[in-house]
């Protein structure tokens, strides 16, 4: 009798909060994690009440509950790579930033602060306790254009704002950070990855004509957490997470879910998608 083989597989937590109708938050999150081939695990941050149309509301989760989530999964399961989304308040900053303080995995923080519509989700202090305790934690933050520019306390719309913001968001205490260009009025979107002591990298793609990009900051920070735990550098999980991005979107695109902003096709549409003709 032949000797069993055990195996196993790089696993990603998301901490992040919840979407309902299932294209961002941790429901993005777990596809994204899964498709690339890791072990999906959550912690429920908070409960916005969304669908493709925008946020409507947000419930908080009690402190508590997120603290025993925290230690129920590393007691167990101690993951490789950890991707963090909605931080809401300065109490849930403490408490994630003490528990990940010894933390020895890779961590990717996606700096979730505006919603679609362009409105503020968390408030001014949390977003100060967010850059003096989380940040020295992430191995990188992948904020968009808004998020950017509350940020740097000023509009950043065009890439050379974002170049000439470079240095001031390095110097907020993440080890590097990735400068998200999906917002760009381009039909070149330019994203740009910065590291201490090195020179800022630059990656481009194709815009693509569709309204279904909701969930994509979620998708592409856990994809790079995903790359991250596979073992990747840092440049190359950067480089695979927005390839996957790309074709995620690329496959959604005349994919019907949904009134307002659709999902990405996380599974690079492994079904064909029916034709639907509208009235």
């Amino acid at each position: 009798m032949s000797e069993r083989i055990y195996k196993t597989v790089p696993t990603v937590l998301s901490i992040a909060g919840f979407d309902g109708s299932g294209g961002a938050g941790i429901q993005a999150d777990t596809k994204t994690i899964s498709a690339i081939g890791c072990y999906a695990m959550n912690v429920l941050t908070a409960l916005p009440v969304q669908n493709t149309q925008g946020v409507k509301n947000i419930f908080a989760i009690d402190p508590k509950a997120i603290q025993e989530q925290l230690e129920c999964i590393f007691e167990d399961i101690y993951p490789d790579a950890i991707k963090i989304g909605m931080v809401h308040s300065t109490e849930l900053v403490g408490i994630i930033a003490e528990f990940l303080k010894d933390y020895k995995g890779k961590i990717v923080f996606d700096p979730v602060m505006v919603s679609t519509s362009g409105h503020k989700l968390i408030e001014d202090d949390t977003i100060s306790a967010i850059k003096s305790q989380l940040f020295p934690l992430s191995d990188i933050i992948t904020p968009n254009l808004d998020e950017v520019s509350v940020l740097v306390g000023k509009p950043v719309l065009e890439l050379q704002d974002m170049e000439a913001v470079s240095d001031q968001l390095l110097e907020m205490g993440s080890k590097a950070v990735l400068l998200k260009g999906g917002h760009l009025q381009s039909d070149i979107l330019t994203s740009i990855l910065l590291q201490h002591g090195q020179a800022a990298q630059y990656f481009e793609s194709k815009k693509v004509d569709t309204k279904n990009t909701h969930g994509s900051g979620c998708t592409l920070s856990s994809a790079i957490a995903s790359y991250l735990a596979i073992g990747q550098t840092l440049p190359e999980a950067t480089e695979n997470g927005l390839a996957y991005v790309y074709q995620a979107i690329l496959a959604s695109k005349d994919l019907i879910i949904g009134k307002g902003h659709g999902p990405l096709n996380h599974f690079f549409n492994p079904h064909k998608l029916r034709t639907n003709e509208m009235d």
